[in-house]
């Protein structure tokens, strides 16, 4: 059940179906940030790419399913691409596999620099410090802090550090919050329809575990 509810969350929030990858750690966007960079549990050039999937570019692993890696700043509040790479592989002459990230960037914006994402609203999560606990699913692995940002229109609005404790009492007090809304109905409906065990229970605690990714501000102190 577990899977299937994984997947779900990957066809809702960004419109891909690859059930053979969904139990694969997978690389993070990158992001800088008050001149650190940082890995991305967030994906903020999916909604680009979900209407227009005819862009995506091809699969190249089941550790990249997006396809790309995204590179993201904040600069002077507001949230720009800066580039997007790919991993490019090759055996060299003594049978050795290598492999090295290979820009696309110039492929999709010729003539831009940087490119500002008013698409997209919602809250970045940068895990950064002492890994927790590592899970090889997604972005599921855990990390001892963390940064928020929440983005409205691809302008930056607020951010927020917690360490791994208070990272997850936030998300518990977001769920409650989130739980009286009529999206939160929306989604509950949706993801009861599509999965085949209807544990009512087990449903609340993948919202509950994934609020972040369905809530687009912060919704609680």
């Amino acid at each position: 059940m577990k899977k299937t509810l994984i997947l779900i969350l990957i066809t809702c929030t960004f419109g891909i179906l690859k059930a053979e990858n969904i139990v694969t750690a997978q690389y993070p966007d990158k992001i800088t940030y008050n001149g650190t960079e940082y890995n991305l549990n967030s994906n903020p050039l999916e909604p680009y790419f979900n209407k227009n999937p005819e862009n995506r570019p091809s699969m190249v692993s089941t550790a990249l399913w997006r396809g790309y890696v995204g590179h993201f700043e904040i600069i002077e509040n507001e949230l720009y691409l800066t580039d997007m790479k790919i991993p490019v592989g090759h055996t060299d002459d003594d049978g050795n596999y290598k492999q090295k990230w290979v820009s696309i960037y110039r492929m999709y914006f010729p003539r831009q620099e940087k490119v500002k994402i008013d698409w997209f609203s919602g809250i970045l999560i940068l895990p950064h410090g002492k890994m927790v606990e590592y899970v090889h699913q997604g972005y599921a692995s855990t990390y001892s802090k963390y940064w928020l940002l929440e983005i409205e229109n691809g302008t930056f609005n607020e951010a927020r550090k917690y360490d791994n404790k208070e990272f997850v009492k936030f998300k518990k007090r977001q769920f409650e919050v989130f739980e009286k809304t009529e999206e939160y109905k929306k989604l509950y409906t949706e993801l009861k329809e599509n999965d085949e065990y209807n544990d009512d229970e087990f449903i609340k605690s993948f919202i509950s575990d994934f609020v972040i990714n369905y809530t687009t501000k912060f919704l609680t102190e």
